[in-house]
Parts: structure tokens; C-alpha cells; sequence
């Protein structure tokens, strides 16, 4: 599997021009975004996840994660955008219909309720997509077993809600084009600042690789 999402990796940086020499790099690309919300937060979890990839796969990534917001001109040079926060997230109507044309023609997006944004992302992508709705994701799905088994969908790492972690997507012509990880956190593993057991930091990183090979596959 490895060695085919490394394959798919050099097609899809390729697609999106981040190829700028013989070997193709990896880059997630964390999402600013208006209203409030710190979408900055834990700085760490996207040069962690990278590192992890890069030794446990063969997917060749950068050390670092860029920054861009929907109106930068280098939104599509990136094959996935990642965002988090914990409060308000608002979208123009300029910055829905830019974030929708990426999301459709072969883009990515992983977003993470670090507690407190669902209300606000959840309204702001029916702006994106208004005849989408957001749909838990069966454990079956394909994105849960592609590198790394997760027999019962996305790893709880933090409690922020009674109940199980949830993980939905929206599809657009049958591709997975946005995963939203609710009551689950799982970025939060990616960084030890918050001291969390290994096992558990462990199942986060796992997850994450699928989330990125997974999103390549497609």
C-alpha cells in the first residue's frame, strides 16, 4: 500500500504543481480562516504528522506545514488543507465558491473539532456546499483500513462529549472530498504537549496516515 501512495503522491503533487524537482514532497497546508476561531492552534501537529508518515511509509514529505487562506493565490498547489479550532469559523460567499472549485477539482480537506467549532463549521460548509449534507462515515469505509485498521472508525483521544467519536464526509461524484473528525480530536494526539498516553499518540499518527493515504488513493 505504501508503495502505491507514494505512486498517487507524485501524481498528485504533480496535478496541484508542488513538483519542483525529480522527488515529490508532501505538503499539508493548514487553512486560515476568518471569525474568530484559532485556527492556529497547536502549531506542531501538522510537522509531526509529516515526520511520522515520512518513517513509517514511503511517502517522501516536507518538514513543515504551509499556511494559506481560500483567496491565496496557492490554495491549489496543495493536494489537502487541514483545519481546526475551538470557536467561530466564517466563510465569504466569495471564499465558499473558491474552497468548493478546490474541493471538486481534486482537493482535500480534514477538519478536526478541537472542541467548540462544530456548530460553526457545519454552517459554514452548507455555504460550500448547500446540496451536501455531511454523512457519518460506516466502519467499513475504506479510509479506516487503508494503511492501518481502525475497526471502530476514528481513535478517541480527547473527551470533549459524551457518547463515541464521530467521523463524517462530504462526497462529491463518489470521491471523498471533505472528512470532518467530531468528539474524537484526533490532531490533538499528533503533538505531545498534551501529554497523552503513547498508545493513545500512537493510534492519532496511525490515523492520520490513513487520512493522507486516503485522500492520495482517491
Amino acid at each position: 500500500m505504501t508503495n502505491t501512495a507514494a505512486a498517487l503522491l507524485f501524481w498528485a503533487l504533480a496535478s496541484f504543481g508542488e513538483l519542483t524537482g525529480p522527488t515529490a514532497k508532501l505538503t499539508i497546508a493548514r487553512l486560515r480562516y476568518s471569525g474568530g476561531g484559532d485556527w492556529y492552534n497547536d502549531p506542531d501537529v501538522i510537522p509531526n504528522l509529516l515526520a511520522y508518515i515520512m518513517e513509517h511509509t514511503n511517502i517522501q514529505t516536507a518538514e513543515d506545514e504551509a499556511r494559506v487562506g481560500i483567496m491565496d493565490p496557492k490554495l491549489f498547489s496543495y493536494p489537502i488543507l487541514y483545519m481546526t479550532g475551538h470557536g467561530n469559523i466564517t466563510f465569504s460567499e466569495e471564499e465558499a465558491r473558491r474552497l468548493r472549485n478546490y474541493l471538486v477539482h481534486g482537493g482535500f480537506l480534514y477538519a478536526d473539532d478541537d472542541y467548540g467549532m462544530d456548530e460553526a463549521f457545519r454552517r459554514e460548509m452548507k455555504k460550500v456546499f448547500p446540496d451536501k449534507e455531511l454523512v457519518e462515515l460506516p466502519f467499513d469505509y475504506g479510509l479506516f483500513h487503508c494503511h492501518y485498521d481502525f475497526p471502530e472508525g476514528a481513535p478517541k483521544v480527547h473527551e470533549h462529549h459524551p457518547g463515541p467519536p464521530r467521523t463524517y464526509g462530504i462526497f462529491h461524484d463518489g470521491r471523498l472530498v471533505v472528512l470532518y473528525t467530531y468528539n474524537s480530536n484526533v490532531s490533538d494526539g499528533w503533538t505531545p504537549s498534551h501529554n497523552d498516553p503513547p498508545e493513545v499518540r500512537e493510534k492519532a499518527l496511525r490515523f492520520g496516515v490513513n487520512i493522507v493515504v486516503w485522500a492520495l488513493m482517491q
